[in-house]
Parts: C-alpha cells; sequence; structure tokens
C-alpha cells in the first residue's frame, strides 16, 4: 500500500505523521502528559539546546515503544571501518583507485554495514573535529538490522545500485545520480537490489547546509526546494529473534538487541530530518567569457568550521554544462591546493582524464600535491578550436574537499588492492614547449 513520497525544503520545519493514525501529532505541545493513540514522544536533539535559532536542530518523533527498550551494547567487528590514521605511513603522493570491487554473492554476502571501508579522513570524533571516507559495497540487504551514527553525519552517494532506505523519519528511494545525508543519531536500514557501490563523506562536528551566494544573488547552484525529505512511515513489527541496533560510536561499532522495530515512528514534527537531492537539479554557474571560476561555483553542500569560507567538507560536482571561454585552457588547471581533494565518478568520464578515471574508482590529491590534465588531455585542449561545446554531458564526478590533510588507511593503500600504481605516468610524456624567441 505504501507509495514513496516526500514534503521539499532544505532545513524546513516540518510535520508528518502516517495517514494510517490520523490526528497522531499532539496539538499546540510537543510532550503531552499522554499522546494520541497511547504513544510515547522522544526528542532527538541535533544541535546544543542553546544553539541560535538559525542553527538550532531537533525533531520530535512519537512512538510505539520509545528507543531506550533495548539490551546493553557490545562491541562488534568493524571489519575495515577505522579512525585509525596512524595505522601506516603518510603518503603524499597523487594517488588513483581502479573501481572497487563489489563481492559476489551468495558465495560472501555483504551489506551495506558490513561493506563500509574507509579510505582516509582526519581528525577523530571524540574532539568533534573531523572527516572520513568510506566507500561502500554489498550486495544483500540488512534483515532485522539497522545503523546509527553516534560520531557525525553520513552524505552517500550511490554509483551502482539503487538504495532503498528506511529511517526513522520514513522511506527514500536513492539511485545514482543522487545523493542523501543521514544525519546524526538517525537510525537506518538498507535495502539493496544487487551489486551495489558507492562513496560517503562523514563529518564529525558539523552538519551540512547550503553554501551562501555571495554575489551570485538569490538562485542558484543546489536550490532548497529540490531537497526532499520522507514522509512519516511506521511498522508495527515484534522481533523475536531479536532485531540488532548498531551504534556506529567513537569510530567502533556496537551492537544491541531489542525484540522489535526501530521504524515504530507514527508522526514526527521538527527540521532535523534525513533527507535526498537529485544532482540533475543543479544550476550551473560558469565562466562566460575567459578563464575559469573556482570550482568552488560547483559546490552542492558544505560542512563549515569556525573559520569564514574555510570548510571541514565540501561537496562539488562536476555536471553537464557548457564550455564558452574564449582565448581559455578550458580543462582543469594544475594546481596545487591548500586543500585535500578526493574525487569520484558516478558515470562517464571525467574530461580531465578520460583514460585512467573510471566510475567506482577514486582519487586523491593531498595537501599540495601537484595535480591537473594528463598529457593527452593538455595537448588536445591546447589546440583545439574554440567554440561553444557542451561538457561533460552523460557524465557525474564530484569531489569531496577538506581543510583537513587527509591520512589515508592500510585498505586504501594495500589491502583493497586498487590503488594504481601507473598513476604518476599519465604526466611524463608531459613536454617543454618554451621558446625564448617565440612570445
Amino acid at each position: 500500500w505504501f507509495i514513496l513520497q516526500y514534503m521539499s525544503g532544505f532545513g524546513n520545519e516540518h510535520v508528518s505523521e502516517d495517514p494510517r493514525c490520523p490526528g497522531a501529532l499532539p496539538e499546540g505541545q510537543n510532550n503531552p502528559q499522554v499522546c494520541p493513540y497511547g504513544l510515547y514522544a522522544e526528542q532527538l536533539s541535533g544541535s546544543a539546546f542553546t544553539c541560535p535559532r538559525p542553527t538550532n536542530k531537533r525533531s520530535w518523533l512519537y512512538r510505539i515503544l520509545p528507543s531506550v527498550c533495548h539490551k546493553p551494547f557490545k562491541p562488534l567487528e568493524e571489519g575495515h571501518l577505522t579512525h585509525d590514521w596512524d595505522e601506516i605511513e603518510p603518503d603524499p603522493n597523487q594517488l588513483r583507485w581502479k573501481p572497487f570491487e563489489i563481492p559476489k554473492a551468495p558465495q560472501n554476502k555483504m551489506d551495506f554495514v558490513s561493506g563500509l571501508h574507509t579510505l582516509c579522513g582526519a581528525g577523530e570524533p571524540r574532539g568533534r573535529n573531523g572527516i572520513a571516507v568510506h566507500i561502500f559495497v554489498c550486495n544483500t540487504s540488512m534483515v532485522d538490522r539497522c545503523l546509527y551514527n553516534s560520531d557525525g553525519d553520513f552524505l552517500i552517494v550511490p554509483q551502482q545500485g539503487k538504495l532503498l532506505i528506511t529511517t526513522e523519519f520514513g522511506k527514500m528511494l536513492v539511485e545514482p545520480n543522487e545523493i542523501c545525508v543521514i544525519q546524526q543519531g538517525m537510525r537506518f536500514s538498507v535495502e539493496v537490489f544487487g551489486e551495489t557501490r558507492g562513496y560517503i563523506l562523514e563529518v564529525y562536528g558539523a552538519h551540512f547546509e547550503l553554501p551562501d551566494l555571495g554575489p551570485i544573488g538569490a538562485n542558484g547552484l543546489a536550490n532548497p526546494r529540490d531537497f526532499l525529505v520522507p514522509v512519516a512511515w511506521y511498522e508495527d513489527r515484534q522481533v523475536p529473534g531479536g532485531y540488532t541496533v548498531i551504534s556506529k560510536y567513537q569510530g567502533k561499532l556496537f551492537a544491541a538487541q531489542q525484540d522489535f522495530s526501530p521504524f515504530n515512528v507514527v508522526a514526527w514534527h521538527g527540521n532535523y530530518t534525513p533527507y535526498k537531492y537529485h544532482l540533475e537539479k543543479f544550476m550551473v554557474i560558469n565562466a562566460v567569457a575567459f578563464d575559469h571560476a573556482d570550482p568552488s561555483i560547483f559546490t552542492v553542500l558544505t560542512a563549515k568550521t569556525t573559520r569564514a569560507g574555510v570548510a571541514l567538507a565540501d561537496f562539488v560536482i562536476f555536471p553537464p554544462r557548457w564550455g564558452v571561454a574564449n582565448n581559455t585552457f578550458r580543462p582543469p588547471y594544475y594546481h596545487r591546493n591548500c586543500m585535500s581533494e578526493f574525487m569520484g565518478l558516478i558515470k562517464g568520464h571525467y574530461e580531465a582524464k578520460e583514460e585512467g578515471f573510471q566510475p567506482g574508482g577514486g582519487s586523491l590529491h593531498s595537501m599540495m600535491t601537484p595535480h591537473g590534465p594528463d598529457a593527452d588531455c593538455f595537448e588536445k585542449a591546447s589546440k583545439a578550436k574554440l567554440e561553444p561545446e557542451r561538457v561533460a554531458d552523460g557524465t557525474m564526478a564530484f569531489m569531496f574537499e577538506s581543510s583537513l590533510s587527509l591520512a589515508v588507511t592500510k585498505w586504501g593503500l594495500q589491502t583493497s588492492n586498487r590503488l594504481d600504481k601507473n598513476y604518476y605516468k599519465c604526466w611524463e610524456p608531459l613536454k617543454s614547449h618554451f621558446n625564448p624567441k617565440c612570445k
């Protein structure tokens, strides 16, 4: 009977109740002595109580049983999930990974949680300042188990296979070329429909928000109305064999058992919710005379630090657009950056490296490590006839950019066996064109 439905708006104050229980939301107050239908009231806080109103995040959930009804948490083997950034020596080289391998079912059944692999990161969750980049590969759905992240927010970028995500707030279907954000503390379970792969940007200590537009003005980039929030949906389901609630806490996994489904929220209201966004809806801003605008004009979401203009993490995309700049080398320029840049590819071919950079793979250009177009791209773009052209049609590359210096895990450098040892060779054919007699 259930049809996926959504409410629109980024950071809005939403109200939702399952239509099977009309009037489940209390009227005029959050915490009545007796809630409608005999429900329990429970607040989920995403910010300090005393945060200024524009940054204050909380939602009230009205549920069949409160989430406190569980047995004690016990450690759970976390596999390749880590925030130990010292397990291997730092590596400043340009790094590129071939597409990460998805295990084959039924020989090696792996769901979303067991398929989490940490690639790189910095900072730590106890101090509430840091990020991590994870790869997820899975081939089976989570059954009678859910996950919540005590450490921070997950920005999930599916690359292959769609995700049906059940949350305490309702259900979301997230397909490749869409993203979703599951914020700190929200319980969710992931159903997949075959071999599935994607990327996750995790931030500790900040929430994602829309970037300020400055001189761009009131409109452009990701429009608030295109962000979708699920509507309330509940199941009143007993699980005598035990339902497993997994907490990611201080970088490790812990599991607790309970005998009912945690997705028992009949109604909710608030501004602290999961949400999704389709990348095709991004309103691209671009240079229309000469030179490049900085890639920050492609920022979809940002997690800010206390330093103005310096992000803990930005989520940036390189969508289909027109290239029209005159007398300009149009691909990305050669660059050394005080930020760290992890790139992934959802589909198609990235313009600066059409050969080795593949969907489902990635690259990391660390702080102040030089990078830029490969030799073929440079030669081609230097001689191209400059006329209006479509750039990146059929493609969606993205970047997780951070002001933190990222350490790569042992899994990323060794265990995954996906590191492209020949990446540096793509620049070796670059040759000098210098001629002191020719200006």
